[in-house]
């Protein structure tokens, strides 16, 4: 089992904005299907990163941007615009850091370049 950290500062932000929103009841309901497939996801990837629901799979341009292996996950299947997490193994050993989440792009040619990730940051609470 490996310990899931949120990247900072965006997914830490959006993470705890969806967390809040949800616990107030003031979520909508694209944002209660938002937290509810990601929290999903952080499960699924910390249990089994390739478990094969999540389709997790090595985007080589972005492992060769950021140095490191950048993983990506399914948050949703057949559907256009699907959501997907981008993640990487560490900072620690047994850890695993969720740094992105974009909807799954529709130009193949160049379709990561536009994507940013954020840095490693704390463990989920």
């Amino acid at each position: 089992m490996y310990e899931i950290h949120l990247g900072v500062p965006e997914m830490k932000a959006l993470w705890d904005e969806l967390k809040g929103k949800v616990k107030s009841g003031t979520a909508n309901k694209n944002e209660e299907k938002l937290y509810k497939q990601i929290g999903k996801a952080m499960n699924l990837i910390a249990t089994n990163p390739r478990y094969p629901g999540l389709q997790t799979h090595e985007i080589t341009s972005l492992t060769a941007r950021y140095g490191m292996k950048v993983w990506e996950s399914y948050l949703e299947n057949n559907t256009p615009k699907a959501g997907r997490i981008f993640w990487i193994y560490g900072p620690s050993k047994g850890d695993i850091t969720i740094i992105g989440l974009e909807p799954h792009p529709d130009d193949k040619l160049n379709s990561y370049k536009k994507i940013t990730l954020s840095s490693m940051g704390e463990a989920v609470k």
